[in-house]
Protein backbone atom coordinates (compact mmCIF):
# COMPACT_ATOMS: atom_id res chain seq x y z
CA UNK A 1 0.00 0.00 0.00
CA UNK A 2 2.82 2.37 0.90
CA UNK A 3 4.53 1.59 -2.39
CA UNK A 4 1.33 2.43 -4.25
CA UNK A 5 1.19 5.81 -2.51
CA UNK A 6 4.82 6.49 -3.33
CA UNK A 7 4.21 5.54 -6.93
CA UNK A 8 1.18 7.83 -7.04
CA UNK A 9 3.18 10.68 -5.45
CA UNK A 10 6.02 10.24 -7.94
CA UNK A 11 3.51 10.14 -10.79
CA UNK A 12 1.83 13.33 -9.56
CA UNK A 13 5.20 15.09 -9.17
CA UNK A 14 6.20 14.05 -12.68
CA UNK A 15 2.92 15.35 -14.09
CA UNK A 16 3.29 18.62 -12.18
CA UNK A 17 6.85 19.11 -13.40
CA UNK A 18 5.77 18.40 -16.99
CA UNK A 19 2.94 20.93 -16.62
CA UNK A 20 5.29 23.59 -15.23
CA UNK A 21 7.80 22.87 -18.02
CA UNK A 22 5.02 23.23 -20.60
CA UNK A 23 3.87 26.46 -18.93
CA UNK A 24 7.44 27.80 -19.07
CA UNK A 25 7.69 26.80 -22.75
CA UNK A 26 4.33 28.48 -23.41
CA UNK A 27 5.52 31.65 -21.66
CA UNK A 28 8.64 31.75 -23.85
CA UNK A 29 6.56 31.04 -26.94
CA UNK A 30 4.06 33.76 -26.00
CA UNK A 31 6.87 36.26 -25.45
CA UNK A 32 8.35 35.48 -28.87
CA UNK A 33 4.92 35.72 -30.48
CA UNK A 34 4.26 39.11 -28.85
CA UNK A 35 7.67 40.41 -29.94
CA UNK A 36 7.10 39.30 -33.54
CA UNK A 37 3.54 40.67 -33.52
CA UNK A 38 5.02 44.10 -32.67
CA UNK A 39 7.21 43.88 -35.79
CA UNK A 40 4.44 42.93 -38.23
CA UNK A 41 1.81 45.30 -39.62
CA UNK A 42 -1.92 44.65 -39.47
CA UNK A 43 -3.11 44.30 -43.05
CA UNK A 44 -6.50 45.85 -42.25
CA UNK A 45 -5.45 48.84 -40.12
CA UNK A 46 -2.15 49.68 -41.72
CA UNK A 47 -1.04 52.11 -39.04
CA UNK A 48 -1.08 49.46 -36.28
CA UNK A 49 1.02 46.43 -35.53
CA UNK A 50 -0.49 42.97 -35.19
CA UNK A 51 -0.04 43.28 -31.43
CA UNK A 52 -2.06 46.52 -31.25
CA UNK A 53 -4.83 45.70 -33.71
CA UNK A 54 -8.17 44.27 -32.67
CA UNK A 55 -9.29 43.42 -36.21
CA UNK A 56 -10.47 39.88 -36.87
CA UNK A 57 -7.75 39.36 -39.48
CA UNK A 58 -5.11 40.48 -36.98
CA UNK A 59 -6.37 37.89 -34.50
CA UNK A 60 -6.11 35.22 -37.21
CA UNK A 61 -2.60 36.34 -38.13
CA UNK A 62 -1.52 36.27 -34.48
CA UNK A 63 -2.85 32.70 -34.21
CA UNK A 64 -0.97 31.77 -37.40
CA UNK A 65 2.18 33.37 -36.02
CA UNK A 66 1.89 31.42 -32.77
CA UNK A 67 1.24 28.19 -34.69
CA UNK A 68 4.39 28.70 -36.76
CA UNK A 69 6.44 29.32 -33.62
CA UNK A 70 4.94 26.26 -31.95
CA UNK A 71 6.06 24.20 -34.96
CA UNK A 72 9.60 25.22 -34.11
CA UNK A 73 10.25 27.81 -36.78
CA UNK A 74 12.73 30.58 -36.05
CA UNK A 75 11.80 34.25 -35.93
CA UNK A 76 13.50 34.82 -39.29
CA UNK A 77 11.54 31.95 -40.86
CA UNK A 78 8.26 33.39 -39.53
CA UNK A 79 9.11 36.85 -40.93
CA UNK A 80 10.01 35.25 -44.27
CA UNK A 81 6.74 33.30 -44.29
CA UNK A 82 4.69 36.45 -43.74
CA UNK A 83 6.75 38.37 -46.34
CA UNK A 84 6.25 35.67 -48.97
CA UNK A 85 2.56 35.42 -48.25
CA UNK A 86 1.62 39.11 -47.85
CA UNK A 87 4.54 41.04 -49.36
CA UNK A 88 6.99 43.46 -47.81
CA UNK A 89 4.14 45.71 -46.66
CA UNK A 90 3.59 43.33 -43.73
CA UNK A 91 6.78 44.61 -42.04
CA UNK A 92 6.03 47.49 -39.69
CA UNK A 93 9.60 48.70 -40.16
CA UNK A 94 10.48 47.66 -43.71
CA UNK A 95 13.98 46.28 -44.22
CA UNK A 96 16.52 48.45 -46.01
CA UNK A 97 16.41 47.36 -49.65
CA UNK A 98 16.58 49.09 -53.00
CA UNK A 99 12.78 49.27 -53.15
CA UNK A 100 12.50 50.81 -49.66
CA UNK A 101 15.44 53.24 -49.86
CA UNK A 102 13.09 56.20 -50.38
CA UNK A 103 11.30 55.34 -47.13
CA UNK A 104 14.54 55.29 -45.21
CA UNK A 105 16.41 58.21 -46.78
CA UNK A 106 13.61 60.34 -48.27
CA UNK A 107 12.84 62.40 -45.15
CA UNK A 108 16.51 63.22 -44.57
CA UNK A 109 16.95 64.21 -48.23
CA UNK A 110 13.86 66.45 -48.10
CA UNK A 111 15.14 68.11 -44.93
CA UNK A 112 18.57 68.68 -46.51
CA UNK A 113 16.96 70.16 -49.64
CA UNK A 114 14.79 72.47 -47.53
CA UNK A 115 17.80 73.66 -45.53
CA UNK A 116 19.73 74.26 -48.76
CA UNK A 117 16.89 76.36 -50.23
CA UNK A 118 16.59 78.31 -46.97
CA UNK A 119 20.36 78.98 -46.91
CA UNK A 120 20.41 80.14 -50.54
CA UNK A 121 17.41 82.41 -49.96
CA UNK A 122 18.96 84.00 -46.87
CA UNK A 123 22.29 84.48 -48.66
CA UNK A 124 20.52 86.14 -51.62
CA UNK A 125 18.66 88.48 -49.23
CA UNK A 126 21.92 89.48 -47.55
CA UNK A 127 23.30 90.66 -50.88
CA UNK A 128 20.34 92.98 -51.53
CA UNK A 129 20.82 96.67 -50.72
CA UNK A 130 18.98 98.16 -47.72
CA UNK A 131 16.70 100.14 -50.06
CA UNK A 132 15.19 96.87 -51.27
CA UNK A 133 13.59 96.46 -47.87
CA UNK A 134 12.10 100.01 -47.70
CA UNK A 135 8.43 100.36 -48.66
CA UNK A 136 7.83 101.98 -52.01
CA UNK A 137 6.29 105.44 -52.15
CA UNK A 138 3.06 104.14 -53.68
CA UNK A 139 2.71 101.54 -50.93
CA UNK A 140 3.27 104.18 -48.23
CA UNK A 141 0.54 106.43 -49.69
CA UNK A 142 -1.97 103.56 -49.84
CA UNK A 143 -1.19 102.60 -46.24
CA UNK A 144 -1.82 106.19 -45.02
CA UNK A 145 -5.31 106.33 -46.58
Amino acid sequence: MAEGRRFLAVLLLAAASMTSAQAADDAVLDARARALARELRCLVCRNETLAESSAALAQDLRAELRRLLAEGRSDAEVRAFFSERYGEVVHYRPPLQRSTAALWFGPALLLAAGLLVLGLTLRRRQRLPAEAFEPEADDAEEASR
